[in-house]
């Protein structure tokens, strides 16, 4: 499986391709599903730009994406969105759209409560498992590690050179995880190593303008649709 990241925490300073309002993201969705992708990951944003867990523009962005694809849609919960643990969860017990899942970081505080809450509601959990953090070992020890939809492997090692042993490394961590399925991951220098061992290894993994501005031979990308497509190379 194919997952295309749409936007991250990037806008337009980084590139102009990054769509930002629902509309953009609807279209940039619908080339990136058309180009091979199977899910969708966004970040709502603000007016302003910035990443938000407002019921009000996650169901803005929701039901724009949703009328241009068919696929299963998923939202950051990052506690860049919302600092306040407590409000995080808030915040998503007040949605009035839900996403089909969502993904939430295990090495940030209340990952547990929040992750909790979003099974309550019926929303799958993306366990975001980062490389160099604990939120791995804390996965493990969690009771909440067999519900979840997916594990995240995600490594923020940015070094081509590095990042697969980075990578390989993490994925022995998660040795004793339960057995759900491992979308694995990398960003800027390493996104591109890691599509092609996530496809070695038989994993699924994803692709996007959040992940990398740049084509496997280093040319700016002008969408997430020729991010998705130049995973699939022929």
């Amino acid at each position: 499986m194919l997952q295309v990241c749409l936007n991250g925490g990037r806008g337009p300073g980084d590139s102009a391709a990054v769509p930002m309002s629902p509309a953009a993201m609807a279209q940039e969705a619908a080339r990136a599903v058309a180009a091979g992708a199977a899910d969708v990951h966004v970040h709502p944003k603000t007016p302003c730009g910035g990443d938000t867990l407002s019921p009000r523009v996650l169901a803005e962005t929701l039901t724009a994406i949703r009328a241009a694809v068919d696929v299963p849609v998923g939202v950051t919960t990052g506690a860049w969105a919302e600092p306040d643990p407590v409000r995080r969860v808030e915040r998503v017990r007040a949605w009035t759209v839900l996403p089909d899942h969502a993904s939430v970081n295990w090495h940030e505080p209340g990952a547990e409560e929040l992750a909790a809450a979003l099974l309550d509601r019926g929303v799958g959990v993306e366990a975001g498992l980062w490389s160099g953090t604990e939120g791995p070992a804390r996965f493990l020890r969690s009771p909440l590690a067999s519900r979840v939809l997916r594990i995240l492997a995600e490594v923020t090692d940015p070094d081509p050179a590095t990042a697969g042993t980075t990578a390989l490394d993490l994925l022995a961590a998660l040795g004793s995880a339960p057995a759900v399925p491992i979308l694995l991951h990398g960003e800027d220098g390493g996104a591109w190593p890691l599509v092609r061992l996530a496809r070695r290894l038989g994993l699924s993994t994803r692709i996007g303008l959040e992940d990398t501005l740049l084509l496997p031979d280093g040319s700016p990308a002008s969408s997430n649709a020729q991010l998705v497509a130049a995973a699939f190379p022929a």
